[in-house]
């Protein structure tokens, strides 16, 4: 764990009032997982994004059953900012557990269920999703193995989304989606 904190102490070292606005932006977009739903449902809304839309909302209820029901409270890892509560921290204190990170798990979900249903999307959202965990590592809110774990996991849900969406494509749901191809 100690080589987890040198690498969130650099991060403190290179905070500047231009970084920090930048990553408080980023890390804003992945509260509560916000913008990838408003995203999913977005996409849900057009015919010709609509299977997008499905595989990034579904990937997100994948998210939220792995990682909040499932995993934090099972884990329950210590934030890094509750342990060294001497770090002055540029955003509130989150209640819930570091492991994984939400904020990069939803939006690796997310990003991983565009990757794979339409990669120009993806890749765009993929980096996204990098800056929001790495926005999580500057704030002092999670650990990078916190981090890491929700790149792997987030993905795994939108691979498993996108999976099950073409499993049901010739049920009646998959009527909703396919638009017949």
């Amino acid at each position: 764990m100690e080589w987890e904190f040198k690498i969130l102490d650099a991060l403190q070292d290179i905070q500047s009032p231009i970084l920090t606005k930048v990553m408080a932006f980023v890390t804003m977009l992945g509260e509560a997982g916000w913008f990838w739903i408003v995203l999913g449902i977005v996409l849900l809304c057009t015919k010709k994004y609509r299977k997008c839309g499905v595989a990034v909302l579904l990937a997100l209820i994948l998210d939220l059953i792995l990682a909040n029901i499932i995993l934090k409270p099972l884990v329950a890892r210590p934030r890094p900012c509750w342990i060294r509560e001497d770090i002055e921290l540029l955003v509130r204190v989150p209640r819930d557990y570091s492991f994984p990170s939400g904020h990069t798990m939803a939006s690796f979900a997310s990003a991983g269920a565009l990757l794979f249903t339409e990669k120009k999307f993806g890749v765009g959202a993929c980096i996204l999703a990098l800056l929001m965990g790495i926005s999580r590592l500057y704030f002092y809110v999670h650990f990078p193995t916190d981090v890491l774990a929700g790149v792997i996991l987030g993905l795994l849900c939108g691979v498993v989304s996108v999976n099950l969406m073409n499993r049901m494509k010739n049920t009646k749901f998959g009527e909703f989606y396919s638009d017949g191809k």
